[in-house]
């Protein structure tokens, strides 16, 4: 199976099964000297790790990373870093009778007329459990982004189902189960959850990701841009179905008097291109939006068909998040922090030299964005000193 390493210079090749012993990564092209412990990767993790509410599956992993290369003395030696995470908690007796069927929604039948051969328990190698080692990989990234550049990755969930959540401040947001920007909703989702969960069925969700102090200059155009790389990063993750840079499909009412970010002697004034243009990190922030579709293993009663081609019908059983979005926002962390501590790297191997007597005029003098689409305006403050 080809498709399992990721990036240019800071590249991460990951491995492993839902079901099997472990799961694990190379990250390779990390620069030398950086201070690196388990806890570094362990706190992303853990933020991630299956259990951690009622709301997510009950499958009980504590994630625990082990380091097997890479760091002498506790600082990264340039050389590759090995990093594993045991699989604890596998049961695959809930996947019995997919043996010979496909659950609607997954990659069952896709994988097996591709490879002739798959692994049922949980999904195989396709399970969302392998976003494990990329959280784990990211957080090496960004650590070096914010020690290098100052750079801030985080990520807030701003729609659930039906129920949107407008940001209004990053305080509070690891503090709640769904990674909310707003903890006075957070009663009004676990109770939308709870209903969810008793029907046996599941939804998606809407997660957003910005990356702040990102310096100007940061991808290239053509095949290198940094929105095409980050959205092709997002649409690796599993559920995945839309992508957003900026404004996204909000931009296809806006006007060209609307859409475009001017320019001050201040500042931008506004961000609707999501912190790029022609591929090239603006200095605003990098505003990324996905649309996780819904949870496929569910309880409902869906037609299939089996490996002879006869109808069958699946009810999926087991323990499954009936919203994977919930525990998504680390993961879309991940693939933003990969891919821009790779054009970071690009960026220094070729362009570290280049000088101009423009001022950089970082940020936007609004001190806000609006980032719109079809169904709501979310209003990010992107001064760090006020969120």
């Amino acid at each position: 199976m080809a498709g399992n390493s990721f990036g240019h210079i800071f590249t991460i090749t990951s491995f492993g099964e839902s079901h099997g012993p472990a799961i694990g990564c190379v990250v390779d092209g990390c620069p030398p000297g950086m201070a690196l412990s388990v806890d570094d990767i362990q706190q992303d993790l853990d933020r991630r790790k299956p259990g951690t509410s009622r709301h997510v599956t009950q499958r009980q992993e504590s994630d625990t990373v082990e380091i097997l290369s890479g760091v002498f003395e506790g600082k990264t030696t340039g050389t590759p870093i090995a990093l594993l995470i045991r699989n604890e908690d596998a049961r695959s007796k809930d996947y019995g009778n997919l043996v010979d069927t496909f659950r609607p929604g997954h990659a069952d039948y896709t994988y097996w007329q591709k490879y002739g051969i798959r692994d049922h328990r949980g999904g195989g190698r396709s399970s969302a459990r392998e976003t494990a080692v990329r959280v784990a990989a990211a957080a090496i990234a960004k650590k070096w982004l914010n020690e290098t550049y100052g750079v801030v990755i985080r990520g807030y969930l701003s729609q659930l189902g039906p129920h949107e959540v407008p940001f209004k401040s990053w305080d509070g947001v690891g503090a709640n189960p769904f990674f909310v920007a707003d903890p006075t909703a957070v009663a009004k989702l676990e109770s939308f959850m709870d209903e969810l969960r008793k029907a046996g069925d599941s939804v998606g969700a809407r997660i957003t990701t910005v990356a702040e102090h990102v310096p100007v200059g940061w991808g290239a155009p053509v095949y290198a841009k940094l929105d095409s790389d980050l959205a092709a990063a997002m649409m690796s993750i599993n559920a995945v179905k839309a992508v957003e840079i900026g404004a996204g499909f909000g931009s296809v009412t806006q006007r060209g008097s609307e859409h475009g970010d001017e320019l001050t002697p201040e500042g931008f004034v506004t961000n609707h291109a999501g912190g790029i243009l022609g591929g090239i990190s603006t200095g605003q922030d990098v505003v990324v939006t996905i649309g996780i579709k819904p949870t496929s293993s569910i309880r409902v009663p869906r037609r299939s068909i089996d490996k002879q081609g006869n109808a069958v019908t699946v009810e999926t059983n087991g323990r499954h998040d009936p919203c994977v979005g919930i525990r998504a926002t680390p993961i879309a962390e991940a693939m933003m922090a990969l891919v821009i501590m790779d054009h970071a790297l690009l960026h220094r191997a070729q362009n570290a030299d280049v000088k101009t007597a423009t001022p950089k005029i970082a940020g936007s003098s609004k001190k806000s964005l609006s980032s719109t689409n079809k169904t709501s305006t979310a209003k990010i403050n992107l001064d760090p000193a006020e969120a």
